[in-house]
């Protein structure tokens, strides 16, 4: 008997399948994701909302709103408060000293210059208070759930804080705009001379997901902590955050962000590694369904023609396991009451598709074709509108009837008293 339950169990062992996904994925940092930039889809996540300390990964809405509300060819004049205010990593700005806008904005995102943030922030809004503001607005529009920014630069405060989910929403908001992606995927800028400073400033970035060739050790394999097609973010270091980093790797026609707060040393690397592997090794973007794709034809009330074809509006992709390729379901649901007219492009309902009884993506099913009223239609519902009409002529009529009907029999009688 103790045999028999052995060989079951053996066998039970042997035919379950290997869970060797996210559930065996060893991430040092408190707080972690991995994004699919194209999709939005999060692949894996570690205490994602979890609210931890940013560090100079708060630079990249820094960055956001210096590019989208300012000029970079703005000469920016440096005053005495930015050079008393600033702390931590900076390049020496002096008072009265003047850089160009797109200087400071590399000094800001590939130094990641604390003074040269103080400076963007206070030549935006005028006042680095409410450019403060300008920031926790922004990345409530970009979908931000739980930050909380104090300064634009990342320096610690136990009120400034953010979470990796919403670090890469931010990152993924930023990588859409070139200006940004070309700085960032750079490790090395040089200022040249300004009216304060006799020599250029030689800029380098401690992001060295996209230059070092200095190995570390991933699975028993020494490779360069250099990542094949990474495009950047930004770094961040304080005592209390720790090591953070925000990455972003273009491979395969793919997009990914990671974010890992809250590591340390080489370890920071080592998990971004992993997040990335992770995502492509086991998952692969996959088109479910295609622009201009038929749906079906549906039914329209009033009508000159009583269907219309739809057709999907958009490309609808998502990142999928790939052992879960085979197992997505679609379902297809219409507007309770499609009534022309009808324009082409109008939406006539939408498709979901299911995997596990979830719903991981929907499309909009959209018209084909411009469908009129049915001239025969509007008159019937112009008829029955009026009802009250009929209504009031039938009971005319009856009234009528009943008023000829009386004066018969009145004129009858009148005859009848004659003879």
């Amino acid at each position: 008997m103790k045999k028999s339950i052995c060989l079951i169990l053996i066998l039970i062992f042997l035919l379950t399948p290997i869970v060797s996904f996210a559930e065996n994925l060893e991430i040092f940092g408190e707080g972690a994701i991995l994004m699919d930039a194209d999709t939005s889809q999060v692949i894996y996540e570690k205490n994602a909302h979890k609210k931890l300390y940013p560090a100079s990964t708060t630079k990249i809405m820094t960055g956001i709103l210096a590019i989208e509300l300012g000029n970079l060819d703005d000469i920016v004049t440096i005053d005495n408060e930015i050079v008393q205010l600033t702390d931590g990593s900076h390049i020496a700005l002096e008072p009265g000293e003047q850089l160009t806008l797109e200087e400071l904005l590399n000094a800001l995102l590939i130094e990641s210059a604390n003074d040269s943030a103080l400076a963007i922030a206070k030549h935006i809004s005028g006042s680095i208070d409410v450019f403060i503001n300008l920031m926790n607005q922004k990345a409530k529009e970009i979908g931000a759930k739980n930050t909380h920014f104090v300064n634009p630069n990342g320096l610690h405060h136990d009120e400034h804080y953010s979470t990796a989910y919403d670090l890469a929403l931010m990152g993924q908001y930023a990588m859409k705009n070139d200006t940004f992606k070309n700085i960032v995927k750079n490790y090395t800028y040089t200022i040249p001379i300004t009216n304060k400073k006799n020599e250029p400033r030689f800029l380098k970035s401690a992001n060295r997901l996209i230059y070092s060739t200095r190995k570390i050790n991933i699975d028993g394999n020494a490779v360069p902590i250099k990542y094949e097609g990474a495009t950047g973010i930004k770094t961040g270091y304080t005592k209390k955050a720790q090591s953070c980093l925000v990455s972003s790797v273009n491979k395969d026609n793919r997009n990914l962000i990671s974010v890992v707060l809250k590591s340390n040393g080489e370890n920071l690397f080592l998990d971004t590694h992993k997040l990335f592997n992770f995502g492509f090794d086991n998952f692969r973007n996959e088109k479910l369904g295609f622009s201009n794709q038929f749906i079906g034809n549906f039914n329209v009330n009033r009508g000159a023609s009583p269907i219309v074809s739809g057709i999907l509006k958009d490309d609808i992709s998502y990142s999928l396991n790939l052992d879960k390729l085979d197992a997505i379901e679609s379902k297809i649901n219409t507007l309770e009451d499609i009534q022309a007219p009808i324009k082409q492009g109008d939406i006539l309902g939408y498709i979901e598709y299911i995997l596990d009884d979830n719903v991981i993506a929907k499309g909009d099913i959209i018209s084909t074709a411009n469908i009129d009223i049915d001239p025969d239609s509007t008159l019937y519902k112009k008829i029955l509108n009026k009802w009250y009409l009929f209504v009031f002529l039938i009971l005319f009529l009856l009234r009528l009837n009943k008023y000829l009907r009386i004066r018969k029999i009145r004129k009858f009688k009148s005859r009848n008293k004659r003879y």
